[in-house]
């Protein structure tokens, strides 16, 4: 019901969250960085990513505050960019351009990815155990960079149902602007799907120790088999993929993401600093903002401020117990937020509260972009 809502009483600066929100994916960059990157605190890392596996496996997000890659939620958060740059794209203005590099990031690696299909589908690079235990740059991190993939034999449908959808969204955003690879990207999408389809299983029962408890599939694969397909639908416009949404959604019940509970998104102006505590829970964004937040690369200093190594215990000892702020400032990212009553702590150690992740700051984007569009 957006038409009810005042826009004339509303103080915020749209566009500068909507620039700030794109910014902060640059910061989460895992491979090689090009001479125009923006956040300059962070430099190139995972270089060597998919070698364990004689694949390259380079580029990529980090979700969150850590330096796993993980590809489940790396491709939710690919397929809900593209979604918002579809829908508001035309009221992105001069964003609209850093929407498709954050876009491109994600699927040049996820293409990677696919490139061993039908045999396997790469699904992340990084042990999260281990990882978790250390407090590292992701410039410097030591730890084992294993690779994971699911196969015919060790099926993920969820997770290959996700980048389906992810790759087929993608490649509506650059349809016109670049119809070759959207069409790379559309092609990937059905062969990735296909797998999903033939191959059915849920990624938890074959990776449970690489992905559980941090990104279980509780909900299975259906969900994701359903959304594949619809995306596929949009991009391809082909009658199977129609059917199957068709003969899916009649029986698959709705769950968090529907058209029941919206207040969420009826409080966007509740996380840019409308709310008892006065605060922003964008970092960087108005006078009071989280500063303390879990965050490796933004809690310890950069490698131009730090040239020398910082192992994991250091890391731990120095820098995630220290009571300071933050060195650099992650612009533009949403961290978890309040507790339900409106308290927040600004505890570097409170994770789900202090730690922001690529999949809050893409859904966000398309509601900022609305907005920032509005006379």
């Amino acid at each position: 019901m957006l038409g009810n809502i005042n826009i004339v009483e509303c103080n915020q600066n749209y566009r500068e969250a909507l620039t700030k929100s794109i910014l902060f994916f640059q910061a989460q960059r895992s491979g090689s960085l090009p001479p125009n990157q923006q956040v300059t605190w962070r430099s190139s890392s995972a270089l060597s990513d998919g070698r364990l596996a004689n694949v390259d496996l380079t580029g990529g997000y980090y979700d969150a505050g850590d330096n796993v890659k993980f590809n489940f939620p790396m491709a939710f958060t690919t397929t809900m960019l593209s979604w918002g740059t579809l829908e508001y794209g035309k009221k992105m203005g001069a964003q609209l351009e850093d929407a498709r590099v954050a876009i491109r990031w994600a699927t040049d690696y996820l293409i990677k990815c696919a490139n061993n299909m039908p045999e396997k589908l790469y699904v992340g690079v990084g042990d999260p155990n281990l990882d978790h235990k250390c407090w590292e740059r992701p410039e410097d991190m030591d730890t084992a960079r294993t690779v994971y993939s699911v196969s015919s034999k060790n099926p993920g449908s969820d997770v290959a149902g996700e980048t389906a959808a992810a790759l087929a969204a993608a490649s509506l955003v650059f349809r016109k602007v670049d119809p070759k690879y959207s069409k790379l990207l559309v092609k990937t999408a059905q062969k990735v799907f296909e797998f999903a389809l033939k191959y059915q299983g849920a990624y938890s029962d074959s990776l449970g120790y690489a992905v559980c408890p941090f990104y279980c599939s509780y909900s299975g694969y259906k969900d994701e088999l359903l959304w594949g397909a619809a995306w596929l639908f949009r991009a391809t416009n082909a009658v199977n993929y129609y059917n199957l949404v068709k003969s899916w959604g009649a029986s698959d019940q709705p769950d968090i993401f529907s058209w029941d509970n919206k207040y969420a998104g009826a409080h966007i102006d509740y996380i840019l600093g409308e709310n008892p505590l006065k605060k922003s829970y964008m970092v960087g964004y108005g006078p009071n903002f989280p500063k303390k937040i879990h965050h490796r690369g933004s809690s310890l200093p950069s490698i131009a401020a730090h040239p020398q190594h910082i192992g994991c215990n250091e890391g731990n000892q120095q820098f995630f117990s220290s009571p300071n702020p933050n060195p650099n400032i992650l612009v533009g990212a949403v961290v978890g937020g309040p507790n339900q009553n409106d308290e927040y702590a600004d505890d570097r150690g409170d994770y789900s509260h202090a730690e922001p992740a690529t999949y809050i700051n893409a859904a966000i984007v398309g509601p900022l972009a609305y907005f920032s569009g509005l006379p």
